[in-house]
């Protein structure tokens, strides 16, 4: 596996010679002792994403940079099994989740690849203008060098939305992958060098938050920002970003609401609800953590979906069968239990969950953990928590579960369930949510929008947003006219 740095189309050991380890988590075992870049190696890897930019990636044709992304993901798919395996051990989850994600990965890619050849199309399109004397033309072009901060809950998957449209488009990247889970995004730069991609287009940093993240959002040459992660974080990128006035997206927190009412089918809900917040054990950003019950339904749902809970299979990701793996971290496990343990004091009644399962010593693991009647202004409830931890509450009608559902500072994610269409579609546009989702909650494709709104973020990615991102507009205006203009000096 990859162990130094990836800068200017080479491998180098970070300026400052430190390393840190990175852990399987769920044997809390170190998998690998990985390059810690400082401010120094920052400085080195936004120089070669300038210079790449500024000779010549950036003047490129979006058939020429399909290319190169095409071979990226060529790559990938020819490793993909390798991928998914590393995945789980860097990150937990398991393995049908990580080839889940490497697919989608590989998807990615294509995507964009197949965008940047229609940019090419879209260059000097003819804007009409009401005075025939001028012609104006529309072009877009990259928005230069691009610093990307990605998190640890889908590492590849999280790379490709941001790497795959920032090359579409033109621009360079300086990527920072989360320190937690670091390798595969070693990988795909050992993919870029193995496919010819230009020096200086793509360079991958691995390091601390503090030590590179920091140098990184602040670097006065860096053009535009993308992050993916925590509130508190991207609240310090757009900081440092406000000092140049960067260009920034940012996708942050949630604490999505899931909405039933009592005409749906219990098994659908249980099956969907149980998807919307156990999926990777729950470190999902959109994760419908806060479930909206109608009375009428209630004590049977919640009756099945306990059961449920209760069956599912918690184990090392590696493991046949298992359908939750550990937490990330260490320090995640202490945050979530720490959530958990507010909420046993007097927060909620807990209905199941909560503990380490008894049959796993070792690794950051948690049951599945399901409160219900958190008061609505309790951590629980109003907290993102990252972790398979449901919160419960019963409503009445519904303009109560619409006033209950959009009482939060975030708006990332919402779902609704019912079996009347114009119901649902009636509370899917009254949610205050940047991704709604009617009868099921959590499918993504690449091809749709993705963002929040309120303090979930600014911005979208995924889509031809998600191109868009990475790109300026410029009109060029001409006058026509054979006749002198004839504001100043008359004809």
């Amino acid at each position: 596996m990859p162990s130094q740095l990836y800068i200017d189309g080479k491998w180098r050991d970070p300026a400052q010679g430190g390393r840190f380890d990175t852990v399987d988590p769920a044997t809390e075992r170190v998998l690998q002792q990985v390059p810690m870049a400082t401010a120094e190696d920052i400085d080195l890897a936004v120089a070669a994403a300038r210079r790449a930019f500024d000779d010549g990636w950036g003047k490129t044709s979006g058939a020429e940079r399909a290319v190169f992304i095409e071979a990226l993901a060529d790559d990938l798919e020819a490793r993909q099994d390798e991928l998914a395996t590393l995945e789980v051990r860097d990150n937990g989850k398991p393995l049908p989740e990580a080839q889940w994600d490497i697919g989608d990965a590989i998807g990615c890619f294509r995507y964009y690849a197949g965008l940047a050849r229609e940019l090419d199309e879209r260059q000097d399109e003819a804007l009409a203008l009401p005075d025939e004397r001028f012609r104006c033309r529309i072009r877009y072009e990259p928005v230069g060098v691009a610093g990307q901060i990605i998190p640890w809950n889908f590492p590849l998957l999280m790379l490709a939305w941001k790497v795959a449209p920032a090359l579409a488009a033109g621009a360079t990247c300086v990527l920072k992958p989360s320190e937690l889970t670091p390798l595969t995004a070693l990988e795909l730069a050992a993919a870029a060098d193995r496919s010819g991609l230009p020096a200086g287009v793509l360079n991958v940093v691995t390091g601390l938050g503090g030590e590179a993240g920091g140098p990184l959002s602040r670097h006065p040459l860096v053009d535009k920002l993308a992050f993916t992660g925590s509130v508190p974080t991207g609240t310090r990128i757009m900081s440092a970003a406000a000092a140049d006035i960067k260009n920034i997206s940012l996708e942050l927190g949630g604490k999505s609401a899931f909405v039933v009412f009592d005409d749906s089918d219990v098994e659908a809900a249980v099956e969907w609800i149980m998807f919307g917040i156990f999926w990777n054990q729950g470190q999902v950003c959109s994760a419908t953590s806060r479930l909206l019950v109608q009375e009428g339904i209630a004590d049977r749902l919640l009756e099945r979906l306990v059961e449920a809970a209760r069956a599912i299979t918690i184990g090392n990701g590696l493991e046949p069968g298992v359908l939750l793996g550990p937490l990330v971290s260490r320090s995640q496990y202490e945050k979530v239990t720490g959530f958990v343990q507010r909420g046993q004091s007097g927060e909620a009644r807990l209905l199941t969950g909560g503990r380490r399962p008894a049959h796993l010593n070792d690794g950051y693991f948690l049951e599945p953990t399901i409160f219900d009647e958190p008061s609505e202004d309790s951590t629980l409830w109003r907290e993102e928590i990252f972790g398979p931890v449901l919160c419960v509450k019963r409503f009445r009608t519904e303009a109560e579960a619409l006033a209950m559902a959009n009482d939060s500072r975030f708006g990332l994610a919402a779902a609704v369930m019912s079996a009347d269409g114009d119901r649902a579609a009636r509370v899917a546009d009254g949610l205050r949510a940047g991704i709604v989702w009617i009868n099921c909650s959590q499918p993504t494709f690449t091809e749709a929008p993705w963002g929040g709104m309120k303090q979930s973020g600014i911005g979208r990615e995924l889509g031809r947003w998600g191109l868009e991102n990475y790109l300026e507009v410029k009109q060029v205006t001409e006058y026509r006219s054979a006749q002198p203009w004839g504001w100043y000096l008359k004809p």
